[in-house]
């Protein structure tokens, strides 16, 4: 009996034939009407009195940031060809020739859209005068349900899939790296699964769904966590900033250790020599570029609620002695 899962052969990318509309592209159109949707229920329910048109300005300053932020980062860190988006940065938003023809990378990065998607809100906090820990309060506590279904999509887009597994919940995925069945390693793993080389001796193994472990882990996880423990027991506004910026970094940073390094970029800290060998193994002293930047927004997480703690409680020492400073007397 064979152990591991075939990738579900009635799982396209199109949603209809021929057409270039995609589930990875309705995925994401869910993850936001469902982060907003969330994030319009806890304005309502706080009783703040902010126009239609305010809130929804809110939130698409912020959806603008993200996925600039988000192609930027990518491009610039994640593309083989970074130092030709440098000399044509046209390309990050319209990677295409004047006849039409794809020419350049279609990724985004998680770390370079929620960085925008906060350069964007803040923008408009500002100029609008509004409360931007408050709102970000609840927006964070909102924005792991949608990180759901994005993830969805790059498992329905056959994408961004993990490392070699003989766990029995592994994943042939049909766009899976073929490896070659010369290799030892390789064909303990074909032994354990039961799978044979095709005529040329490759192979495609395996892999940890990633995909599927990020929608649970930094999604329905943490939104489950935000949603019914931390939102109403916040001990000081902007608390859920530094708790989403702590709790997605530790998640994510544990999830990279079972997904492939990003092509051309593999392990940038390498304690571990020698980890190239097997995809099978996992080199736990071997630190991806994900995890370089999921550890930074954990430090970051943590001084921005040692930050905000701080200011919380001078501004509360403030308005006490205020309180008790002597009032004039009035002369009768």
């Amino acid at each position: 009996m064979p152990l591991f899962i075939s990738y579900p052969d009635w799982i396209r990318p199109e949603i209809f034939p021929g057409l270039p509309i995609r589930w990875y592209g309705l995925m994401y159109v869910i993850a936001f009407a469902f982060t907003y949707w969330l994030f319009d229920i806890q304005v309502k329910k706080s009783g703040t009195v902010l126009g239609k048109d305010t809130v929804s300005n809110f939130f698409f300053s912020g959806l603008a940031g993200m996925l600039i932020g988000a192609r930027i980062f990518a491009t610039l860190i994640y593309a083989d060809d970074r130092l030709n988006y440098l000399w044509h940065p046209w390309l990050i938003f319209w990677p295409f020739s004047p006849s039409g023809q794809f020419t350049g990378f279609a990724g985004m990065s998680f770390h370079g859209g929620l960085l925008g998607a906060v350069v964007g809100a803040v923008i408009y906090a500002r100029v609008k005068k509004l409360d931007i820990l408050l709102l970000a309060d609840w927006i964070f506590a909102a924005f792991p349900l949608g990180y759901t279904f994005g993830r969805f999509g790059n498992f329905i887009n056959d994408e961004l899939w993990g490392r070699v597994t003989t766990a029995p919940w592994g994943i042939v995925f049909p766009t899976g790296e073929p490896l070659s069945s010369s290799l030892p390693w390789v064909q303990e793993v074909m032994r354990k699964t039961g799978l044979t080389a095709d005529p040329s001796g490759m192979v495609n193994l395996p892999r940890h769904p990633s995909q599927l472990y990020e929608a649970f882990g930094e999604g329905l996880l943490l939104w489950l966590l935000f949603w019914f423990v931390l939102k109403d027991r916040k001990p000081f506004k902007g608390f859920m900033i530094g708790a989403y910026l702590i709790g997605y970094g530790i998640v994510r940073f544990v999830i990279e250790y079972f997904r492939n390094p990003d092509k051309g970029l593999d392990f940038i800290v390498v304690f571990q020599p020698g980890y190239s060998t097997s995809q099978l193994e996992i080199p736990l002293l071997n630190f991806s570029m994900g995890q370089i930047l999921c550890a930074l927004m954990i430090l970051a997480g943590g001084l921005t609620l040692w930050g905000l703690k701080t200011y919380h409680a001078k501004q509360s020492l403030l308005a006490k002695a205020t309180d008790l400073t002597p009032k004039p007397r009035r002369r009768r």
